[in-house]
Protein backbone atom coordinates (compact mmCIF):
# COMPACT_ATOMS: atom_id res chain seq x y z
CA UNK A 1 0.00 0.00 0.00
CA UNK A 2 1.60 3.48 -1.06
CA UNK A 3 0.61 6.86 0.03
CA UNK A 4 2.20 9.67 -1.47
CA UNK A 5 2.58 13.19 0.12
CA UNK A 6 1.29 16.21 -1.52
CA UNK A 7 0.92 19.98 -0.13
CA UNK A 8 -1.06 22.85 -0.34
CA UNK A 9 1.72 24.97 -2.03
CA UNK A 10 1.56 25.51 -5.95
CA UNK A 11 5.42 25.93 -7.75
CA UNK A 12 6.35 28.16 -10.76
CA UNK A 13 6.01 24.77 -12.49
CA UNK A 14 2.63 24.23 -11.17
CA UNK A 15 1.75 27.86 -12.53
CA UNK A 16 3.37 27.57 -15.13
CA UNK A 17 1.52 24.60 -16.24
CA UNK A 18 -1.69 25.75 -15.28
CA UNK A 19 -1.66 28.63 -18.13
CA UNK A 20 -0.24 26.37 -20.89
CA UNK A 21 -3.02 24.33 -20.31
CA UNK A 22 -4.89 27.35 -20.62
CA UNK A 23 -3.86 27.56 -23.89
CA UNK A 24 -4.44 23.98 -24.93
CA UNK A 25 -0.79 22.95 -24.98
CA UNK A 26 -0.08 19.32 -23.34
CA UNK A 27 -3.88 19.67 -22.26
CA UNK A 28 -4.58 16.24 -23.31
CA UNK A 29 -1.61 14.61 -20.90
CA UNK A 30 -2.06 17.03 -18.35
CA UNK A 31 -2.13 14.09 -15.45
CA UNK A 32 -1.58 13.32 -11.98
CA UNK A 33 -0.90 9.69 -11.05
CA UNK A 34 -4.44 8.04 -9.84
CA UNK A 35 -3.91 6.87 -6.23
CA UNK A 36 -3.68 8.41 -2.41
CA UNK A 37 -2.47 11.33 -1.72
CA UNK A 38 -1.72 12.47 1.93
CA UNK A 39 -2.14 16.20 2.34
CA UNK A 40 -0.61 17.83 5.52
CA UNK A 41 -0.32 15.28 8.35
CA UNK A 42 -3.78 13.13 8.28
CA UNK A 43 -4.61 10.17 10.41
CA UNK A 44 -7.30 7.45 10.62
CA UNK A 45 -9.46 10.18 11.48
CA UNK A 46 -9.25 12.47 8.68
CA UNK A 47 -11.40 13.13 5.80
CA UNK A 48 -11.05 11.44 2.41
CA UNK A 49 -12.06 13.61 -0.55
CA UNK A 50 -12.19 12.38 -4.05
CA UNK A 51 -11.08 14.08 -7.11
CA UNK A 52 -10.07 13.54 -10.63
CA UNK A 53 -6.52 12.98 -12.06
CA UNK A 54 -6.36 16.31 -14.41
CA UNK A 55 -3.76 17.93 -12.81
CA UNK A 56 -5.56 21.66 -12.89
CA UNK A 57 -8.28 19.79 -10.90
CA UNK A 58 -5.80 17.89 -8.49
CA UNK A 59 -4.01 21.74 -8.05
CA UNK A 60 -7.04 23.57 -7.49
CA UNK A 61 -8.56 21.49 -4.80
CA UNK A 62 -4.88 20.73 -2.55
CA UNK A 63 -4.22 24.82 -3.08
CA UNK A 64 -7.97 25.33 -1.71
CA UNK A 65 -7.16 23.40 1.37
CA UNK A 66 -4.64 25.22 3.30
CA UNK A 67 -3.42 23.87 6.83
CA UNK A 68 -5.77 21.21 6.76
CA UNK A 69 -4.64 17.40 7.36
CA UNK A 70 -6.48 14.88 4.89
CA UNK A 71 -6.35 12.59 2.16
CA UNK A 72 -7.11 12.95 -1.50
CA UNK A 73 -8.62 9.98 -3.66
CA UNK A 74 -7.08 10.44 -6.90
CA UNK A 75 -9.20 8.61 -9.62
CA UNK A 76 -8.12 7.41 -13.13
CA UNK A 77 -10.03 10.21 -15.63
CA UNK A 78 -7.67 9.92 -18.19
CA UNK A 79 -6.97 13.39 -17.55
CA UNK A 80 -10.54 14.87 -17.88
CA UNK A 81 -11.69 17.22 -15.30
CA UNK A 82 -14.47 15.95 -13.27
CA UNK A 83 -17.35 17.60 -15.10
CA UNK A 84 -16.58 16.31 -18.23
CA UNK A 85 -15.31 12.64 -16.53
CA UNK A 86 -18.93 12.05 -14.89
CA UNK A 87 -20.54 12.66 -17.97
CA UNK A 88 -17.69 10.19 -20.18
CA UNK A 89 -17.89 7.52 -17.15
CA UNK A 90 -14.49 7.69 -15.79
CA UNK A 91 -15.06 9.28 -12.84
CA UNK A 92 -17.59 7.22 -11.80
CA UNK A 93 -18.89 3.83 -9.79
CA UNK A 94 -17.06 1.34 -11.41
CA UNK A 95 -13.57 3.43 -11.14
CA UNK A 96 -14.05 4.59 -7.59
CA UNK A 97 -14.77 1.03 -6.22
CA UNK A 98 -11.82 -0.22 -7.97
CA UNK A 99 -9.34 2.30 -6.50
CA UNK A 100 -10.89 2.23 -2.81
CA UNK A 101 -9.37 -1.51 -3.21
CA UNK A 102 -6.36 -1.04 -4.74
CA UNK A 103 -5.32 2.15 -2.33
CA UNK A 104 -6.87 -0.50 0.58
CA UNK A 105 -8.10 2.88 1.50
CA UNK A 106 -10.17 1.13 4.28
CA UNK A 107 -7.04 0.08 5.82
CA UNK A 108 -6.07 3.56 6.30
CA UNK A 109 -9.04 5.27 7.78
CA UNK A 110 -10.91 4.40 10.43
CA UNK A 111 -14.33 5.78 9.33
CA UNK A 112 -16.55 5.18 6.12
CA UNK A 113 -17.17 8.27 4.65
CA UNK A 114 -15.95 9.95 1.31
CA UNK A 115 -16.71 13.26 0.18
CA UNK A 116 -16.70 13.51 -3.70
CA UNK A 117 -17.58 16.59 -5.75
CA UNK A 118 -21.03 17.50 -6.92
CA UNK A 119 -20.23 18.09 -10.44
CA UNK A 120 -19.29 14.34 -10.31
CA UNK A 121 -22.53 13.24 -8.75
CA UNK A 122 -24.05 12.56 -12.07
CA UNK A 123 -21.03 9.56 -12.77
CA UNK A 124 -21.56 7.77 -9.52
CA UNK A 125 -24.28 5.56 -7.77
CA UNK A 126 -23.89 6.35 -3.85
CA UNK A 127 -25.84 3.23 -2.75
CA UNK A 128 -23.42 0.98 -5.48
CA UNK A 129 -20.29 2.35 -3.83
CA UNK A 130 -21.77 1.70 0.06
CA UNK A 131 -23.34 -2.09 -1.53
CA UNK A 132 -19.76 -3.01 -2.98
CA UNK A 133 -17.21 -1.18 -0.40
CA UNK A 134 -18.86 -0.27 2.62
CA UNK A 135 -17.99 3.50 2.30
CA UNK A 136 -20.84 6.18 1.96
CA UNK A 137 -20.73 9.25 -0.21
CA UNK A 138 -21.48 12.37 1.02
CA UNK A 139 -21.32 15.15 -2.01
CA UNK A 140 -19.39 18.51 -1.24
CA UNK A 141 -19.69 21.79 -2.56
CA UNK A 142 -19.81 22.66 -6.36
CA UNK A 143 -16.50 24.72 -6.26
CA UNK A 144 -13.39 23.76 -4.54
CA UNK A 145 -12.74 27.11 -2.66
CA UNK A 146 -15.80 26.28 -0.62
CA UNK A 147 -14.40 23.48 0.55
CA UNK A 148 -12.53 24.72 3.76
CA UNK A 149 -15.87 25.84 5.00
CA UNK A 150 -18.00 22.52 4.03
CA UNK A 151 -15.05 20.53 6.28
CA UNK A 152 -15.18 22.87 9.31
CA UNK A 153 -19.05 22.56 9.10
CA UNK A 154 -19.35 19.55 9.59
CA UNK A 155 -19.36 18.24 5.61
CA UNK A 156 -22.49 20.51 5.79
CA UNK A 157 -23.34 22.50 2.75
CA UNK A 158 -25.03 25.55 2.27
CA UNK A 159 -27.69 26.32 -0.42
CA UNK A 160 -24.70 28.80 -1.86
CA UNK A 161 -22.47 26.16 -2.46
CA UNK A 162 -25.08 23.84 -3.66
CA UNK A 163 -25.03 26.50 -6.39
CA UNK A 164 -23.60 26.34 -10.01
CA UNK A 165 -22.63 29.54 -10.97
CA UNK A 166 -21.15 30.61 -14.70
CA UNK A 167 -19.54 34.20 -13.90
CA UNK A 168 -17.80 36.27 -16.58
CA UNK A 169 -14.15 35.12 -14.82
CA UNK A 170 -15.23 31.65 -15.76
CA UNK A 171 -16.30 31.98 -19.08
CA UNK A 172 -13.18 34.08 -19.95
CA UNK A 173 -10.72 31.44 -18.09
CA UNK A 174 -12.09 29.35 -20.77
CA UNK A 175 -11.94 31.33 -23.82
CA UNK A 176 -8.01 30.45 -24.78
CA UNK A 177 -8.50 26.75 -25.39
CA UNK A 178 -11.02 27.48 -27.95
CA UNK A 179 -8.69 30.19 -29.39
CA UNK A 180 -6.02 27.61 -30.38
CA UNK A 181 -8.34 24.82 -30.82
CA UNK A 182 -10.43 26.39 -33.93
CA UNK A 183 -6.95 28.97 -34.88
CA UNK A 184 -5.88 26.30 -37.85
CA UNK A 185 -9.27 25.29 -39.10
CA UNK A 186 -10.31 29.10 -39.54
CA UNK A 187 -6.68 29.65 -41.31
CA UNK A 188 -7.87 26.90 -43.38
CA UNK A 189 -11.12 28.29 -44.39
CA UNK A 190 -10.04 31.86 -45.25
CA UNK A 191 -7.02 30.16 -47.32
CA UNK A 192 -9.68 27.97 -49.49
CA UNK A 193 -11.58 31.18 -49.66
CA UNK A 194 -9.46 33.38 -51.16
CA UNK A 195 -8.21 30.54 -53.89
CA UNK A 196 -11.77 30.14 -54.51
CA UNK A 197 -11.89 34.10 -55.07
CA UNK A 198 -9.41 34.06 -58.15
CA UNK A 199 -11.70 32.61 -60.10
CA UNK A 200 -13.86 34.77 -61.80
CA UNK A 201 -15.66 35.11 -65.25
CA UNK A 202 -13.08 36.73 -67.35
CA UNK A 203 -10.71 34.64 -66.06
CA UNK A 204 -7.87 34.56 -62.96
CA UNK A 205 -6.47 37.00 -60.93
CA UNK A 206 -5.89 38.07 -57.48
CA UNK A 207 -7.16 41.21 -55.52
CA UNK A 208 -5.45 42.00 -52.62
CA UNK A 209 -8.78 44.42 -51.28
CA UNK A 210 -11.12 40.77 -51.70
CA UNK A 211 -8.38 38.79 -49.71
CA UNK A 212 -7.64 41.28 -46.66
CA UNK A 213 -12.18 41.19 -46.77
CA UNK A 214 -12.18 37.41 -46.57
CA UNK A 215 -9.71 37.14 -44.10
CA UNK A 216 -11.51 39.59 -42.11
CA UNK A 217 -14.61 38.34 -42.26
CA UNK A 218 -13.62 34.62 -41.58
CA UNK A 219 -11.80 35.94 -38.11
CA UNK A 220 -14.71 38.00 -37.23
CA UNK A 221 -17.13 34.96 -37.38
CA UNK A 222 -14.21 33.02 -35.21
CA UNK A 223 -14.15 35.83 -32.88
CA UNK A 224 -17.48 35.83 -32.96
CA UNK A 225 -17.61 31.85 -31.76
CA UNK A 226 -14.60 31.65 -29.74
CA UNK A 227 -15.24 35.33 -27.72
CA UNK A 228 -18.15 37.22 -28.13
CA UNK A 229 -20.49 34.38 -27.77
CA UNK A 230 -18.98 33.12 -24.03
CA UNK A 231 -18.29 36.77 -22.93
CA UNK A 232 -22.29 37.26 -23.53
CA UNK A 233 -23.40 34.21 -23.04
CA UNK A 234 -26.39 35.06 -20.33
CA UNK A 235 -27.23 38.07 -22.17
CA UNK A 236 -27.82 36.42 -26.06
CA UNK A 237 -31.25 34.82 -26.52
CA UNK A 238 -32.03 31.03 -27.00
CA UNK A 239 -31.09 28.35 -24.89
CA UNK A 240 -29.09 26.16 -27.33
CA UNK A 241 -25.28 27.54 -27.62
CA UNK A 242 -25.86 26.62 -31.83
CA UNK A 243 -28.69 29.60 -32.00
CA UNK A 244 -26.45 31.39 -29.68
CA UNK A 245 -23.69 31.86 -31.85
CA UNK A 246 -25.84 31.86 -34.82
CA UNK A 247 -27.39 35.05 -34.03
CA UNK A 248 -24.05 36.37 -33.24
CA UNK A 249 -22.75 35.49 -36.92
CA UNK A 250 -25.77 37.53 -38.11
CA UNK A 251 -25.17 40.53 -35.95
CA UNK A 252 -21.79 40.65 -37.33
CA UNK A 253 -23.41 40.46 -40.56
CA UNK A 254 -25.67 43.44 -40.15
CA UNK A 255 -22.57 45.68 -38.49
CA UNK A 256 -20.01 45.08 -41.88
CA UNK A 257 -23.36 45.52 -44.33
CA UNK A 258 -22.42 42.14 -45.29
CA UNK A 259 -26.25 41.00 -45.56
CA UNK A 260 -27.38 40.49 -48.92
CA UNK A 261 -24.08 38.55 -49.49
CA UNK A 262 -22.92 34.93 -49.19
CA UNK A 263 -21.38 36.00 -46.04
CA UNK A 264 -24.77 36.07 -44.20
CA UNK A 265 -24.79 31.89 -44.48
CA UNK A 266 -20.66 31.53 -43.64
CA UNK A 267 -20.42 33.77 -41.04
CA UNK A 268 -23.34 33.03 -39.51
CA UNK A 269 -22.14 29.42 -40.09
CA UNK A 270 -19.09 29.51 -38.66
CA UNK A 271 -20.22 31.12 -35.53
CA UNK A 272 -22.80 28.72 -35.16
CA UNK A 273 -20.51 26.01 -35.04
CA UNK A 274 -17.64 27.17 -32.94
CA UNK A 275 -20.35 28.32 -30.31
CA UNK A 276 -21.46 25.60 -30.44
CA UNK A 277 -18.43 23.72 -29.25
CA UNK A 278 -18.77 25.94 -25.91
CA UNK A 279 -21.10 23.46 -24.16
CA UNK A 280 -18.61 20.95 -23.20
CA UNK A 281 -17.06 23.54 -21.38
CA UNK A 282 -20.06 25.05 -19.71
CA UNK A 283 -22.65 24.05 -16.93
CA UNK A 284 -25.84 24.77 -19.27
CA UNK A 285 -26.21 21.46 -20.87
CA UNK A 286 -26.39 17.59 -20.06
CA UNK A 287 -24.14 14.86 -22.41
CA UNK A 288 -27.61 13.82 -23.86
CA UNK A 289 -28.90 18.06 -24.68
CA UNK A 290 -25.21 18.57 -26.35
CA UNK A 291 -25.62 15.52 -28.36
CA UNK A 292 -29.50 16.48 -29.43
CA UNK A 293 -28.24 19.49 -30.43
CA UNK A 294 -25.79 18.46 -32.29
CA UNK A 295 -28.05 16.29 -34.50
CA UNK A 296 -30.27 18.95 -35.17
CA UNK A 297 -27.33 22.02 -35.32
CA UNK A 298 -24.55 20.16 -37.80
CA UNK A 299 -26.66 19.33 -40.42
CA UNK A 300 -27.93 22.82 -40.57
CA UNK A 301 -24.54 24.58 -40.01
CA UNK A 302 -22.71 22.77 -42.93
CA UNK A 303 -25.82 23.12 -45.30
CA UNK A 304 -25.33 26.97 -44.66
CA UNK A 305 -21.72 26.66 -45.22
CA UNK A 306 -21.64 25.07 -48.77
CA UNK A 307 -24.60 27.24 -49.68
CA UNK A 308 -22.64 30.41 -49.14
CA UNK A 309 -19.50 28.74 -50.94
CA UNK A 310 -21.89 27.98 -53.97
CA UNK A 311 -23.44 31.65 -53.66
CA UNK A 312 -19.80 32.71 -52.92
CA UNK A 313 -18.39 31.31 -56.25
CA UNK A 314 -22.08 32.10 -58.64
CA UNK A 315 -21.14 36.08 -58.06
CA UNK A 316 -17.95 35.65 -59.34
CA UNK A 317 -18.39 32.88 -62.57
CA UNK A 318 -21.75 34.32 -63.70
CA UNK A 319 -20.32 38.12 -63.56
Amino acid sequence: MSIMKTNSTLSLADRFGAIKVRWSIGRTIYMKEPGLYALGEPDKNSPVIVTANYKLTFDIVRSNLVGFNLYILVLDTKGVNVWCAAGKGTFGTDELVARLKATHLSDVVSHRTLILPQLGAVGVAAHEIKKQTGFNVIFGPVKAEDLPDFLINEMSATPQMRQVHFPLRDRLVLIPVELVGFALPTLVIALFLTGLSLFHHNGLYFDTHEAILILRNTVLAYMGGVAITPICLPWIPFRSFSAKGALVGIVLVVLIHALMTPWLLMMTAISSFISMNFTGSSTYTSLSGVQKEMRMAVPLQLAALVLGIIWFMALRLLG
